[in-house]
């Protein structure tokens, strides 16, 4: 399978539409359809439910995720090997919105100071999604919430801790205590 059938198969998907994909891609709408359907044939699966705009059957998500990576990885590889004099490129860092993500900004700051053609993508995403990303070369860090299976990385524990919420109606019981325990949380769940 080319990169470029991956590429041309997730236009379609954003585009929701042969037509408008085929010119943004600069290309015929027939080539189009027709590289969509071989690309169909050489899975052996239906990607596309057809109507008046696309959408994705289950293959057809499952193969955007995976083209997405695809995509993401190669133009990573290219971007590694790229000849320059100066340090340059984008390190990938995943996080799901934790706390310790806080000092991101301050970090990234004192870095482009020393290293102004490095950029950043930050992406959120659950602990589970960062780790699967991080063992497939997809993310250059991740903040990702313990416990997580650590044995294949190098880390660093983090100083911030993180501070969990809980929303209930005003009159609830549970709503007048100052802190929770895991167990009153569980023999307010069994009353309910």
């Amino acid at each position: 399978m080319e990169l470029r059938l991956l590429e041309y198969f997730l236009t379609v998907v954003r585009e929701e539409n042969i037509s408008r994909a085929a010119e943004v891609l600069h290309v015929t709408q027939p080539t189009l359809s027709r590289q969509m359907k071989e690309l169909e044939d050489e899975l052996h699966t239906t990607l596309f439910i057809r109507g008046k705009r696309l959408t994705l059957t289950d293959s057809g998500v499952m193969l955007r995720r995976r083209a997405e990576e695809v995509v993401t990885l190669m133009k990573k590889i290219d971007s590694d090997f790229q000849e320059q004099e100066e340090i340059s490129g984008i390190i990938s860092v995943g996080s799901g919105g934790l706390k310790a993500a806080e000092i991101l900004p301050e970090l990234i700051s004192h870095f482009r100071e020393r290293y102004p053609l490095v950029s950043f993508d930050i992406l959120t995403g659950t602990a589970d999604r960062d780790k699967e990303k991080l063992e497939h070369g997809l993310l250059d860090f991740g903040i990702l919430l313990e416990p997580v299976d650590i044995e294949k990385f190098d880390y660093i524990r983090l100083p911030a801790k993180e501070t969990w919420g809980l929303l209930m109606p005003a009159d609830h019981p549970l709503a007048k205590e100052k802190a929770i325990t895991r167990k009153q949380l569980r023999q307010s769940c069994r009353k309910s």
